[in-house]
């Protein structure tokens, strides 16, 4: 056995014997404390396997003879994991002691972390499914452990419902990759036919794509990820989905077999719909958590804008793009782990100061919780695509990517990848347009309601794992080129000389990045300095308001913010706005003004599919009368049907 199979094993353990301790009474701390050593030993065996480039344990098969093991790629989902987990349990332990069954939510959270390492470590169909279904149900649990009342059930209920609806296409995929006895042999599918081809590439588009909530598969994720725990929407939207994706990348890109040029432009349509869908939806929101989940679809659609840009470069016998793109796409994963992680916690350490998360009734935290206030501020940077930080580097290799798909491909191809350029530049500029109005309302200003006055700053383990977070978004992204030239070599056919030529993230036909990003923070500094030494003290004094009382009523509010966006898109958007208004002798008293944006999936595709379930539901229920002579004559009826079929020869 290899030092990094004792290192793994040593960390499951770890993390299993977290999971016993945090249930004892009084020994949560200790029990999260274990957890976190378990996941960083785990980390550490994925970065070795992921830097060494040799898998450990046994190879992928096809049988069902349970089996684990570790390579490159699944080393380094599991280092994300690591990254991402470690500073959500530091944070989770001061967080979950003043919520409802802190015991019963950290031992699920190690539940949630097993199932997570043992889906990377699976290598046999049998594994990989036992742990994706728990990986499904546990954060349900936990879920439902620290919240009971209705909303959150109905929530919990549609993700369970949703995800497993669409699981259903994980399952097709890998049965019948296993079948053809095609899992780690692509050649075996290729021999199988087209329409084996065709049918593994879409199931696994349908079933990975709903756990990873791509447009229009999406809906559970945006309920789903607010009612769950601050440090548990952390890790289901930093690793969870991008376990989806690793399904996918595993399926699309190595076993399925000489890729489909459709598949590629198919993945590049997804993205582009959950990218700018997300951020579209995610701008007229108003609770930071449910706006914080429909970035994480966002940032879904521009990793799988990379991921199909590599897909279309391969098809086209590109291999040194494809890998760029391919890097590009895993860069992106790890980025969104660690930034998203970032802001899901600092909304945790908001509602639990202020007790709220509508923005307009936030607002002036950034004086108020110094240390959170600026950890999120360098997470919205860095979600807004801000340079030098880590968002900024993998959305820039990105647009690089489309950008000379675009300009190399073939007519066809070139279209696409330009609509795709297109739509990303333009994602980047509205995230950019959220985050001022969520820094601006959350941050800045005066605080609107006086709980939010007397918000003080967090417990120092929350702040130490949100401070963590911020500095690695900072660290990356002034150096990129480090994790590149790795990541894009595990893309299928990826050659040494490719990792060397652009090991500074140098894509050809453009400058350095980590090069860029260093004079871009040189600027800053050099600004800020000169800022700061050339300006005067000013004297604080009231807001001029008129002559008027100022109130929280003259800030601006999230629905007004948007308010022209939404103007210009309702014919997307279709808003719903109520007004009521109240007179008494002439005179208006009071103006209540509600909107909502409703979810165009929910409209189109969900809520005509639960109507004709409930429609199918009343009917079955009019079958059943209770009546055992009605139930014989069913059966008879149909024994009857059976042998006219049979005697007819529609049925042998």
């Amino acid at each position: 056995m290899s030092v990094v199979e004792v290192v793994a094993l040593a960390g499951v353990a770890a993390l299993a014997l977290g999971g016993l301790v945090a249930a004892w009474p009084g020994r949560l701390g200790i029990g999260l404390a274990a957890q976190a050593v378990g996941t960083a030993l785990l980390g550490a065996s994925g970065a070795a396997v992921l830097v060494g480039g040799d898998a450990v344990g046994a190879p992928f098969r096809s049988d069902i003879a349970p089996a684990v093991g570790l390579d490159a790629l699944s080393g380094f989902f599991l280092l994300v994991l690591a990254i991402t987990a470690v500073p959500a349990l530091v944070f989770a332990r001061p967080y979950l002691g003043v919520g409802p069954a802190p015991r019963a939510v950290g031992s699920l959270t190690a539940a949630f972390l097993l199932a997570l390492t043992g889906l990377l470590a699976a290598r046999d169909v049998t594994t990989f499914l036992a742990f994706w279904e728990l990986m499904t149900l546990v954060p349900a649990a936990a879920i439902i452990a620290a919240r009971r009342d209705a909303p959150v059930r109905s929530a919990v209920f549609a993700y369970l419902a949703i995800t497993h609806l669409g699981g259903a296409g994980v399952w097709i995929a890998l049965l019948a990759l296993a079948d053809h006895g095609a899992i780690g042999d692509p050649a075996a599918l290729a021999q199988a036919g087209g329409g084996a081809q065709t049918l593994v590439a879409v199931a696994a588009l349908v079933g990975f794509g709903t756990k990873a909530g791509l447009v229009p598969l999406h809906s559970w994720l945006p309920r789903a990820h607010p009612v769950a725990p601050a440090h548990l929407s952390a890790l289901m939207s930093g690793v969870m989905i991008k376990v989806a994706l690793y399904g996918l990348i595993r399926v699309e890109f190595e076993w399925l077999g000489a890729t489909p040029r459709w598949l590629g432009i198919t993945l590049l349509a997804v993205g582009l719909l959950s990218a700018l869908g997300g951020v579209l939806w995610a701008l007229v929101q108003h609770d930071l958590k449910r706006l914080l989940a429909f970035h994480s679809i966002e940032n879904v659609g521009i990793i799988a804008l990379g991921l199909g840009a590599s897909l279309l470069f391969a098809s086209a016998g590109a291999r040194e793009f494809a890998a760029i793109a391919f890097g590009a796409a895993l860069l992106h994963v790890a980025n969104h782990a660690i930034f998203k992680a970032l802001l899901f916690m600092g909304a945790g350490a908001f509602e639990r100061a202020v007790g709220a998360l509508e923005l307009d009734r936030l607002g002036g935290l950034l004086r108020r919780m110094p240390w959170t206030g600026g950890a999120f501020l360098v997470g919205s940077m860095a979600i807004a695509g801000l340079p030098p930080l880590n968002g900024f580097a993998s959305e820039w290799l990105t647009l690089q990517s489309l950008l000379h798909l675009a300009l190399d491909a073939p007519v066809g191809v070139a279209l696409a990848g330009a609509v795709a350029l297109a739509g990303l530049a333009a994602t980047a500029a509205l995230a950019l347009l959220c985050f001022v109005k969520v820094v601006g309302l959350v941050l800045l200003g005066a605080p609107r309601r006086p709980e939010t006055a007397a918000a003080v700053e967090a417990p120092a383990g929350m702040r130490a794992g949100m401070v963590a977070l911020a500095a690695l978004c900072v660290v990356i992204g002034l150096v990129p080129g480090l994790l590149v030239p790795t990541l894009a070599g595990l893309a299928p056919g990826a050659s040494d000389e490719v990792l060397a030529r652009h090991a500074g993230l140098d894509v050809p036909g453009t400058g350095s990045l980590p090069a860029l990003g260093l004079a871009v923070a040189l600027l800053v500094l050099t600004a800020a300095l000169i800022r700061v030494r050339g300006s005067r003290r000013a004297a604080p004094a009231p807001t001029w308001a008129c002559g008027q009382p100022v109130t929280p009523a003259l800030n601006w509010t999230s629905a007004g913010f948007t308010k022209p966006l939404r103007l210009v898109l309702e014919a997307v958007l279709r808003p719903r706005r109520e007004l009521e208004v109240v007179e008494q002798g002439g005179l208006v008293q009071s103006v209540t003004y509600a909107s909502e944006v409703p979810s165009l999936a929910d409209a189109v595709l969900y809520e005509p599919a639960i109507r004709t379930g409930l429609r199918g539901a009343a009917f079955a229920r009019r079958l059943q009368t209770g009546n055992v002579r009605t139930y014989a004559l069913y059966l008879l009826a149909l024994v009857l049907g059976l042998l006219a079929l049979v005697r007819t020869g529609a049925l042998g």
